[in-house]
Formats: C-alpha cells, structure tokens, sequence
C-alpha cells in the first residue's frame, strides 16, 4: 500500500457521556481499540488530526499504526461516529489486527475508462449503483481500492459483482451468499429523450 497512517493516541481512563463531552470541548474525541483475542482498551484521539486523516479515502482501507504509551498497534477503523449537521467526529471504533485472520472491510471503487466505454461515446450517461463494496481477505491481501474497468461497458449493460476482476486472496461477501445477491454495480444509461444511434436507425426505417 502507497499511504501510511499513524494515528497517535493517549490512554484513556474517564468514560461516560459527560467525560466524552469534556474531550470534545478540548478538541479531543474518544476512541476504543478492540479484538484480537485482547482486552477493550480505551483511547483519547486528536480531533483534528483524525478529520484530517478522514478527507483520505484510503484511511478506511487501510492497516494503520495506533500509537499508545510506548506501543504501537495495527488496526483498522471498524466504524466512524460523525456529528450528523457539522463537520464533527464523535467517536473511532479501531479493530486490531491479526495478521493470521481473515478481515471484513468494506474498500472503496475506482471506476476507471469512463471515456473509452462505448456507451459514453454514444451519448450514454454512468451511473454508479455502489462506491464500494465489502470484502474478506488476509491483512497481507488488503487493498485500498478495487478497480472497475468501463472500457467495453455500452448503452444499457451493467456490469455485476460478479464481472469485478478482484486483487489476490479478496473475495466479494455479498457473492458468499448465492446468485441472487449478484447486485449490479455501474450501468450507462441514455439521457430521457435521447435515443441511441441502434434506436435512431430502426425509426428511420
């Protein structure tokens, strides 16, 4: 992976939701790193430092290094509180990671080609149904992102879980649950009132 994440962290012994309001008016946010067979262990987060981190889509996907009292922990975000009306965190949820176990992460997609795809060349408009997906692969195998290639993409296909070339050792969870979970990804459509060149020549006709 091209990006390294270090989120520096302090122990933290106050909880509740007073104690968590007076981190907040400090500029600090409470976080929890858990899993890997270890005790829950309770954190204090730079507010900004965080936000920062979070304008990076890669921040979600990736294993980062959680720094604590002399140690150092990898761990992925598990889940993200924001404030739902300011550009506000309110709390991290990190889970640790465990080099031997499988992980649930959901990655962002890149759709790439857009302009090469012969529906747009037709007039088509992409409409992406999914921005990203939830995988499972080895820490070792953890993408950033997954790549979604339009190139030969037309007016009225869509391309399906299914057709996503995946990177080494990932696998798609909503396949693991049979066909009718095949769900469509990225699809070109025309613009209402616009026909395709195929649709044109048949009215000629």
């Amino acid at each position: 992976m091209s990006t390294d994440f270090t989120v520096s962290a302090q122990l933290r012994t106050d909880t509740g939701k007073g104690a968590s309001r007076r981190l907040r008016g400090q500029g600090k946010i409470p976080a929890i790193l858990y899993g890997a067979n270890q005790e829950p262990t309770m954190l204090t987060l730079d507010h900004d430092q965080i936000l920062h981190s979070t304008e990076d889509e890669a921040f979600f996907a990736h294993i980062l290094s959680v720094e604590y009292d002399g140690k150092k922990e990898a761990a992925i975000v598990k889940d993200l509180q924001r404030h739902p009306a300011k550009p506000v965190i309110l709390h991290v949820d990190f889970q640790r990671v465990d080099e031997s176990r499988a992980l649930h992460v959901n990655v962002p997609l890149h759709f790439m080609n857009e302009a090469k795809a012969p529906g747009v060349k037709h007039g088509g408009n992409v409409s992406h149904l999914m921005t990203e997906v939830e995988i499972n692969c080895l820490p070792k195998h953890l993408p950033e992102y997954i790549e979604i290639d339009l190139s030969g993409l037309d007016v009225g296909e869509s391309l399906h879980l299914s057709d996503i070339t995946l990177p080494e050792g990932v696998e798609l969870i909503q396949l693991t649950h049979g066909e009718d979970h095949d769900l469509p990804v990225v699809s070109i459509i025309m613009p209402r009132g616009e026909k395709t060149a195929a649709e044109e020549e048949a009215s000629e006709e």
